[in-house]
């Protein structure tokens, strides 16, 4: 019996990894195009942060889906760059809450989405890793 491609997102781990992915870029876009739209003027650095996040988890869906290094580059500084977000938002608004008039998914660590804004990355790295071509 051939062993399927761990490097494959297309079952098990990987495809509920980028269904989550998914699901977060969808709420997130969908979110900020909303706060954008009918009040960027009251907090306009949050709602702009909120769509990078968005932006940043579609990069990571479409990263984590393909198979291939060009996909697997994005995959890595989606990722990335998601977890340095999410530390450094997370951060300032819990040293300084008055720093953002309003949250933005990155907010508290994630807070408002039960905090899986900050396990996302470690679970995006960990499969990174996990499935990387050995050499």
């Amino acid at each position: 019996m051939q062993r399927p491609d761990v490097r494959s997102t297309s079952s098990g781990l990987g495809r509920a990894l980028v269904a989550i992915y998914a699901v977060f870029a969808l709420s997130a876009s969908a979110r900020s195009l909303v706060q954008l739209a009918t009040k960027a003027d009251q907090a306009p650095v949050a709602y702009s942060l909120s769509a990078v996040a968005a932006l940043v988890y579609v990069a990571a869906t479409l990263g984590l889906a393909e198979v291939g290094p060009a996909p697997r580059r994005l995959a890595w500084a989606a990722v990335g760059f998601e977890l340095v977000g999410v530390l450094t938002v997370g951060t300032l608004t819990v040293l300084d809450p008055e720093l953002f008039p309003d949250a933005t998914v990155w907010s508290a660590y994630g807070q408002g989405y039960g905090y899986l804004p900050l396990v996302l990355p470690f679970l995006g790295l960990a499969w990174l890793i996990r499935t990387r071509a050995s050499r």
